[in-house]
């Protein structure tokens, strides 16, 4: 190719490409976005967000444009009720954040980072060449042949991306459907996790003084004429035969229906297109695990596509992002799954529903489920160069939120998260340990290395040193005075070679102008 209108397309402007494409605007890549869709989505089936999302967020500094945040500490799995404050940092997610919310801070955070977006812009074509990728857009001025050294396809569970590069998508079809209307003036009482009722399963979410979200199943009811949501009238009906309760008078706002229908791409790479968010697993959508994943996924590609776009990166970087990504949806697919069993079929499974409440009264069981729909407990599997990934807890696993004594900042103290806003990595170091800062100086053209006044309390208490990645990730730790001992092997396992080895940078991209 002679030329690139992008470093990467990012075909979606949902809150997976609109993260992916600010993520990647932190690494410097040039980047647009396209989206089919005139406007954004005004209505939302999604009302929050995970635990570990909510971190997230906090490491990009975005959390305060949310304004209020509250969180629900107790939520349920399966609907047995279950307390996520069993784990640290645990909760069942944000309350009260629609979609439409953060797809709008998102947005704004990408453009101002410089990412492009473009609206009404169908995706058509996906022809990929050894150094790059020609998608055909249909634009509103016509036909455009856009190039890009890669593409990302996050453009939802009908992915024209993932269709163009000939991805399997095996799965379950639909067995269940889910029914949503927000409704105004029927003053109904909360029924936050939800109640099983005879015939099915009711759930009401206030959303504002005079508005309610009705959810509803009902048993043996599975499918209307035609694709499209339910009406106002088939939801009246329904909520009528499954409470006894008439919200006929109420005024119908939106409507919509999901199912249980659970795929997942057989590949997230496939040369230089990778599918993220509902383009590469989709599910029932309980405990805020669907947008959240897609949020993980971008946090989990940007950084490793905008080394590789720049030059650093190691030889099968982009690989980890399969191998790291696909396992957790996995999970995600089949605790969905067992919750929906557990949740919306009859009293045929109260056997499980009992023994499974056993289980719940041990904490062990509470945390790994607590960890598993939080999103809290992802482990990586971070290879050579750390203390061993049976080593230290620490390693692989998220960065705790812990406060730290930082002399050179204007207060003296911050969190964690803080040092991760510009989407760098980080070799924090605990004790004052010089050598830390000698072995990891050829890489400070990518990581930032931090020196704490004093160890911290909490997770962190016994750790000498961590490098953790953009993403806040653990991949090394050091410990019980081994200073910098396989702390350069790690860096060459994430960041690539040191600055006066690594490959010249790519050359500038001309920018495309739709």
């Amino acid at each position: 190719m002679q030329r690139f209108d992008a470093d990467v397309i990012v075909v979606g402007a949902g809150p997976t490409g609109l993260m992916l494409a600010g993520e990647l605007r932190l690494a410097g890549v040039e980047t647009i976005v396209l989206e089919r869709l005139a406007e954004p989505m005004k209505q939302s089936r999604a009302l929050g967000f995970s635990a570990r999302t909510i971190e997230e967020f906090d490491q990009r500094g975005l959390l305060p444009r949310f304004g209020d945040l509250q969180t629900i500490p107790v939520g349920h799995f399966g609907g047995l009720p279950l307390d996520y404050r069993v784990i640290e940092g645990g909760s069942y997610g944000a309350r009260g954040k629609p979609q439409s919310l953060t797809e709008a801070v998102l947005a704004q955070w990408a453009t101002e980072l410089g990412a492009a977006i473009y609206r009404e812009r169908d995706v058509t074509g996906i022809v990929q060449r050894d150094d790059g990728v020609e998608v055909d857009v249909v634009t509103r001025n016509g036909p455009r042949c856009l190039r890009a050294r890669y593409v990302a396809g996050c453009d939802g569970a009908r992915s024209s991306v993932r269709k163009q590069v000939k991805v399997e998508f095996p799965g379950t079809d639909p067995a269940i459907e889910l029914w949503f209307a927000d409704v105004a003036g029927c003053g109904l009482r909360p029924r936050f996790s939800g109640e099983r009722v005879p015939g099915g399963m009711v759930m009401v979410l206030p959303m504002g003084p005079e508005v309610s979200r009705v959810v509803l199943h009902e048993r043996n009811a599975m499918k209307r004429p035609g694709d499209g949501p339910p009406s106002f009238g088939d939801v009246v009906a329904a909520w009528h035969r499954l409470t006894g309760e008439d919200i006929s008078g109420g005024k119908p706002l939106w409507t919509s229906y999901t199912t249980d229908s659970s795929r997942q791409a057989a590949q997230y790479r496939q040369g230089r297109v990778f599918l993220l968010g509902d383009a590469a697993h989709i599910h029932l959508p309980i405990g805020a695990q669907g947008m959240s994943a897609g949020i993980g996924d971008a946090l989990n590609l940007g950084w490793k596509l905008g080394a590789e776009i720049n030059g650093h990166a190691p030889a099968d970087l982009l690989d980890t992002y399969h191998r790291e990504r696909h396992p957790v949806a996995a999970r995600i697919l089949a605790n969905t799954l067992a919750q929906r069993i557990l949740y919306l079929s009859g009293d045929e499974l109260d056997p499980m529903r009992a023994v499974l409440t056993e289980l719940l009264a041990h904490e062990e069981v509470r945390r790994l489920l607590a960890g598993m729909v939080t999103g809290l407990d992802i482990r990586y599997d971070v290879g050579a160069g750390s203390v061993g990934f049976g080593g230290h807890p620490l390693v692989g696993r998220r960065l705790p939120d812990t406060e730290l004594a930082i002399d050179f900042w204007p207060s003296g103290r911050t969190n964690a998260f803080q040092l991760l806003h510009a989407g760098r990595g980080i070799v924090l170091d605990l004790v004052g340990d010089e050598r830390l800062r000698v072995a990891a100086d050829p890489w400070t053209d990518r990581i930032d290395v931090i020196t704490a006044g004093s160890r911290p309390a909490g997770a962190l208490t016994d750790v000498d040193a961590a490098l953790v990645r953009p993403d806040g990730y653990i991949a090394w730790i050091g410990a019980g005075g081994s200073g910098a001992a396989g702390l350069a092997d790690a860096l060459t396992r994430w960041f690539g070679q040191p600055a006066e080895t690594h490959q010249a940078p790519r050359p500038a991209t001309a920018g495309a102008q739709l």
